[in-house]
């Protein structure tokens, strides 16, 4: 009788939660989550935010049910640290690119800082033509490489703050950080503030510091998730992402309705909203929305 192969496939782990990992440089945000499914192998991984590679810092990591909750953090602020180097602008606006103009003009302090308020509030920005947004189906950056003319439309983000940092005078590089809305190119905002002042400019360095209640000062590095892969890696709860969202604990009557596809009355009205989440024992157990009256469920996670 032949003896059976053993199973090759390592058997997938049941987490579910968040890791704010610290993404390094170098490593593309698809990469980050190979690694950490290689590590972890939970059942599903995915994130939010990408990232390039050339760019650090924060991305969030949705494990399990998380995935579910991805779309919380679509709308959530992401605050950047980046530096602008000034008298070259390039094709990706970044430090990949080619240089496509120069100038021999570097800004003061004071020309920087006098610039700065056309670039805060709701402003109109053109994205990089290197980028992920499609234009007759097809990615801008697929076309800028195959050589094709590539016409960005500017459309309207929001930069809820920008503050200038200072100067590293001899490498001619000024360094910024900003808070922004959802579809905001730190890119674009860098080569802009450059030729506001008078100048060009790429970005040198992008690092994010933050998106919604993600922070830079609580992101683990890979090497650290590795360590402690055996032990108990730092995964933070489903909830982790509910800061600006509206919450309402459930009774185990009012759980098993939801879990059953129906609404929940409720005795009391309360403020209707789009978005909210339920809780049970403390737990994220449903993504809900509410018209003050009752609770309709939209998106139930098996926890």
């Amino acid at each position: 009788m032949q003896a059976m192969k053993p199973d090759s496939k390592p058997s997938k782990r049941s987490i579910n939660g968040w890791i704010n990992l610290n993404k390094p440089l170098g490593l593309s945000s698809a990469q980050a989550v190979g690694k950490v499914k290689w590590l972890l192998k939970p059942q599903k991984i995915g994130h939010a935010g990408t990232l390039d590679p050339l760019a650090t810092g924060v991305l969030p990591l949705a494990l399990g049910e998380a995935t579910k909750c991805v779309n919380l953090l679509v709308d959530a602020k992401k605050t950047y640290e980046f530096t602008v180097t000034l008298g070259e602008r390039r094709s990706t606006d970044d430090a990949e690119g080619a240089v496509v103009a120069t100038s021999e003009m570097l800004p003061t302090a004071e020309q920087i800082q006098a610039v700065l308020p056309r670039f805060t509030g709701p402003i109109q920005q053109t994205p990089p033509i290197y980028s992920a947004i499609k234009i007759d189906g097809e990615r801008a950056y697929a076309k800028a490489r195959a050589g094709e003319t590539v016409a960005m439309k500017a459309r309207e983000v929001t930069i809820h703050a920008l503050e200038f940092l200072g100067f590293h005078l001899s490498a001619q590089q000024a360094q910024f950080r900003a808070t922004v809305s959802k579809g905001t190119y730190i890119r674009s905002l860098g080569r802009d503030i450059a030729q506001a002042a008078g100048s060009e400019g790429y970005i040198s360095r992008l690092h994010r510091a933050a998106v919604g209640p993600f922070h830079a000062d609580d992101a683990i590095s890979l090497d650290f998730l590795e360590e402690s892969v055996h032990n108990a890696p730092p995964i933070q709860p489903l909830g982790a992402v509910l800061d600006d969202i509206p919450v309402q604990a459930l009774s185990s009557e009012q759980l098993q309705r939801l879990r059953h596809g129906q609404a929940i009355i409720l005795a009391e009205p309360i403020p209707p909203a789009p978005l909210l989440a339920a809780l049970y024992q403390g737990e994220l157990v449903a993504l809900t929305r509410t018209d003050g009256h009752s609770i309709i469920p939209v998106r139930l996670l098996n926890i």
